[in-house]
């Protein structure tokens, strides 16, 4: 076989075809058994429930031990008695078998069974099929409380039935997406005095998986420091992404101390530009996000335009506070909206 024969063959090319369905197939397998072990817990969570019930009582703890020592004889580790009431514990926070999710792993479900809220289980469950957290990522999203931060600008109780429940809505708004707070503990400024706005938005870019993360469902990067030409004048925006839920361009202005009115009236300006110059067919009108350290509310709602349904603004954090510091937190943003109104 000649040189030439050899570079048409490329067996290297062949090796990748190989190597990416053996691959293919592992993912497979690994997600048939994780479905098939919840299904399979969930199963018997029902079945110990039924007998023994939610209370541990005398003759509970002594089905438990019974089956715990059956099991084990049987089909060895992984049937303790503290691993059955796990799985009665999984059946307990999701009684109904539709309601759990084939594409989250036993350890996802193990994470999500410690969050109280049931509307908050299920909004984790959905959030974590759909943008397919790791357990990791799925951990940290509770911790920071990202359920709650994300209903923080929106007291209304039946939005808690659409789009981040069982049952989604059928249109999205701007608010169902973006946040009041976001923790950007992962870039690694603790300190808001000792860095420059240069500074955060790189840290950004070099984290920016971690970003899309917190920013939540629906985010890719499109591009930093983008310049706009108007009139004699060149602008430029910090970040600008597009979100596929909202199907439309999310421009992001990033601010070290406090958000002024002026932030606002250029974010309204980078929003009209892109709805005039740069929407692509089918994209819904651009929005404006100012994120920065601080953020009168006053004078932000003088600031924004009647009806607006564009420009947002949200505070951000450089540590991750305690859950009790964020719950204090939420209460109060949620107290100064109600005594506004």
């Amino acid at each position: 076989m000649t040189d030439k024969e050899l570079d048409i063959k490329n067996p290297e090319t062949t090796y990748d075809n190989i190597r990416n369905a053996i691959v293919e197939a592992q993912n497979k397998i690994v997600r048939t058994v994780n479905s098939a072990l919840v299904e399979t817990y969930w199963k018997i969570g029902e079945q110990i429930f039924k007998e023994c019930g939610e209370e541990r009582t005398e003759y509970g703890s002594y089905v438990l031990k019974y089956l715990a020592e059956r099991l084990t004889h049987d089909f060895g580790k992984g049937f303790e008695e503290r691993r059955l009431r796990e799985m009665r514990q999984f059946y307990m926070a999701f009684p109904i078998r539709r309601a759990v999710s084939a594409e989250l792993s036993w350890t996802h479900y193990r994470t999500i069974m410690k969050v109280e809220n049931p509307q908050a289980r299920a909004f984790y469950v959905e959030e974590c099929a759909k943008c397919g957290w790791s357990t990791r990522q799925l951990e940290r999203q509770i911790h920071s409380l990202f359920y709650e931060r994300l209903l923080s600008s929106r007291y209304d109780e039946s939005v808690r039935n659409e789009i981040y429940t069982l049952e989604p809505k059928k249109e999205v708004k701007p608010t169902d997406i973006l946040k009041s707070t976001y923790i950007l503990e992962f870039l690694g400024l603790e300190d808001n005095t000792k860095y420059h706005e240069k500074e955060l938005e790189q840290a950004i870019i070099d984290n920016l998986q971690k970003f899309l993360l917190e920013l939540g469902r629906g985010f890719t990067f499109v591009e930093r420091q983008k310049r706009l030409a108007i009139g004699s004048k060149n602008f430029y925006i910090d970040l600008v992404f597009y979100n596929y839920v909202l199907k439309c361009f999310v421009l992001i202005d990033l601010k070290i101390g406090e958000i002024t009115h002026q932030d606002i009236g250029q974010m309204q300006m980078y929003t009209n530009y892109y709805k005039r110059e740069l929407m692509n067919e089918g994209d819904n009108f651009p929005i404006g996000l100012v994120l920065g350290a601080e953020a009168d509310r006053l004078v932000m709602e003088y600031t924004f335009p009647e009806n607006n349904e564009q420009i947002f603004t949200a505070k951000y954090k450089t540590c991750l506070p305690t859950e009790e510091e964020l719950k204090r937190e939420l209460n109060l943003e949620k107290y100064k909206q109600l005594t506004d109104e």
